[in-house]
């Protein structure tokens, strides 16, 4: 089964969505958490830190990670079992370094968050990222 992770990134209450391409095969057109598939020998944390990077140029503080959820998505000839991730520190300013996978990125409050993806991954992420500490 393939797996993927995905990291909320959360400041002074707001979490860091991107708008993905119309043209991704999974959940095109909507804004979402960022984040990609787990390649072969990677740990969730190992592929969580590597997606974020490449996508935003940002470095996590792994010790600053928590996890939100795994569900299982997708069609039933083609699941996924997605991991979702809260981040509340990291190093650099997220910036869109992914154009091919989102037409943009922006910060969202938690009480304007639109319905995401995977609504276990929304509600999962509204409940902890409300005492989550800012970014340094």
């Amino acid at each position: 089964m393939l797996r993927v992770v995905v990291g909320a990134l959360v400041r002074d209450g707001r979490v860091l969505l991107g708008h993905r391409s119309p043209s991704k095969r999974a959940n095109p057109d909507v804004w979402d958490l960022p984040g990609g598939v787990v390649e072969v020998g990677e740990s969730e944390m190992e592929a969580l830190t590597r997606e974020l990077h490449e996508e935003l140029g940002v470095r996590i503080a792994a010790e600053s990670t928590a996890h939100l959820c795994r569900v299982v998505v997708g069609p039933a000839d083609g699941p996924a079992l997605l991991s979702a991730w809260l981040v509340t520190r990291w190093q650099g300013t997220p910036a869109n370094l992914a154009p091919d996978e989102h037409l943009d990125i922006g910060w969202c409050g938690l009480t304007e968050l639109p319905p995401l993806a995977h609504r276990l991954v929304r509600e999962s992420l509204v409940r902890a990222a409300r005492p989550a500490t800012p970014h340094d």
